[in-house]
């Protein structure tokens, strides 16, 4: 009897874990990830803490310091979130909710200036397909973010490959 009480005991603790765990799970076995909230702050600090440098994909054939130009910077690093590399490499058309673009903006010299960041937010703004644009110091200072007209007239020019600039989606 008392091995079946300890068997049921354990039973019941690995289904409570399933069940509050359960959530987190997209059903493909990876856990989700909470998304920052819309503002260049939370941001960077996800990123931070995401250790993007690490753990992202650069973008596909440009790798780090590649050619870069105004109104960014003269050299250009770029890394894409899973969501974004996967539309990307997928040639999905469009960006899902989630992804997120980081530009590392560096000077002639190759100093790291500049971080630019496009991150698509359900709802943020669907005017300009909802990216959130955030361009945020080398030390995290918030430059500019949200519905930034510069980043949106620049990237609008690409309203039919969904703002992205750099490649296309089809």
């Amino acid at each position: 009897m008392k091995k079946r009480a300890i068997v049921a005991a354990l039973a019941a603790a690995f289904l409570i874990v399933v069940v509050s765990c359960g959530d987190d799970d997209d059903g493909n076995g990876d856990v989700d990830v909470a998304l920052p909230d819309a503002n260049g702050a939370a941001v960077w600090e996800f990123v931070q803490e995401a250790d993007y440098s690490e753990n992202w994909e650069l973008w596909p054939g440009k790798g780090e310091l590649y050619q870069g130009g105004e109104p960014h910077g003269a050299l250009f690093t770029t890394y894409l979130n899973e969501e974004a590399f996967r539309a990307l490499t997928n040639k999905e058309g469009v960006m899902p909710i989630g992804a997120i673009i980081l530009k590392e903006n560096y000077t002639a010299d190759a100093v790291f200036d500049v971080l630019t960041v496009m991150y698509k937010v359900a709802g943020f703004d669907s005017e300009h397909n909802d990216w959130f644009f955030a361009k945020l110091a080398a030390d995290g200072t918030v430059q500019a973010e949200g519905k930034v007209m510069g980043c949106q007239a620049c990237h609008g020019a690409r309203a039919d490959n969904d703002y992205i600039l750099t490649d296309e989606l089809r």
